[in-house]
């Protein structure tokens, strides 16, 4: 098997960045999922709530993280380290810290986006200091992992067999195919059977570079549904209602794509599609 696309999401539910490299760090790859757009009240804003959340586009400058949109002039936000005021913030009920990228993000994203609930939008950075625990419920004896803005865990990997045995379904109703795109993945493997990756206990590239432990199926929300360059949802609840027909986790009740990983050893490691990596 191989590593045949990489990307991050340097802002949770705004638009990902392709790559050809990225190191590897203890909660995921560099600058995955380093900021979060929370309401005035400090809780998580994403596509579930606002789909256009999309259609910002984001680059890693030098110095910079740029966000473009159609209705306003970019946004830059320095990436030094600099004196931010925290804030407590929620995600998925957890509170943690969060840095306050300032009046000018804040501005930016509540023009561009709107108001949530009748409240303004904020950008907020994680904390270098701060250790967000990975749930120990599918962790094996002895693990610990964290993560940073990620829904739970530091990687989420794809199978491109999956996407194609996905798609297949969904032709066969007469319905249009989705990329991989819909469903956000860090890594997206090809080489191996359709949900392979279900019995997937870890991946380790060749010369034991690193090793990844494959520890949860990715239970899918609505996120799915949405055009990750519209923002518009064009079938309302597909591709998620043929996931949950096709029953890949029958034991589990949902729609499942994806499995959650931790890094298990590699730490600072260069990880590239066209990495060759096996699976145990």
């Amino acid at each position: 098997m191989q590593i045949t696309q990489i990307a991050i999401y340097p802002v949770k539910s705004l638009g990902g960045i392709a790559l050809d490299t990225a190191e590897l760090g203890p909660r995921g790859l560099e600058w995955d999922r380093r900021w979060m757009v929370v309401d005035e009240a400090g809780r998580f804003v994403t596509q579930r709530q606002l789909p256009a959340m999309a259609r910002i586009r984001v680059r890693l400058e030098a110095a910079a993280l740029v966000l473009e949109h159609p209705a306003a002039a970019p946004l830059s936000v320095p990436l030094a380290p600099r004196e931010r005021p925290r804030r407590p913030v929620e995600i998925f009920r957890q509170r943690c810290p969060g840095l306050d990228e300032g009046e000018q993000a804040a501005g930016w994203l509540t023009e561009v986006l709107g108001r949530v609930s009748q409240q303004g939008l904020r950008l907020v950075r994680f904390p270098d200091d701060h250790r967000r625990e990975v749930e120990p419920d599918h962790l094996r004896e002895g693990e610990r992992a964290h993560t940073g803005f990620a829904d739970g865990y530091p990687l989420l990997v794809a199978n491109r067999a999956s996407l194609d045995a996905l798609n297949a379904v969904l032709r066969d109703k007469g319905l249009d195919p989705v990329p991989m795109e819909r469903f956000r993945p860090n890594l997206v493997i090809d080489g191996d059977e359709p949900f392979a990756e279900d019995g997937w206990e870890s991946l380790a590239a060749e010369g034991g570079r690193y090793r990844l432990g494959v520890r949860k199926p990715c239970k899918r929300c609505q996120i799915p549904t949405v055009d990750q360059h519209s923002g518009e949802i064009p079938r309302p609840g597909e591709p998620l209602r043929t996931l949950i027909e096709m029953n890949t986790q029958p034991d589990l009740k949902g729609g499942y794509f994806g499995q959650n990983a931790i890094l298990l050893a590699g730490e600072g490691e260069m990880l590239r599609v066209g990495d060759r990596l096996s699976a145990n």
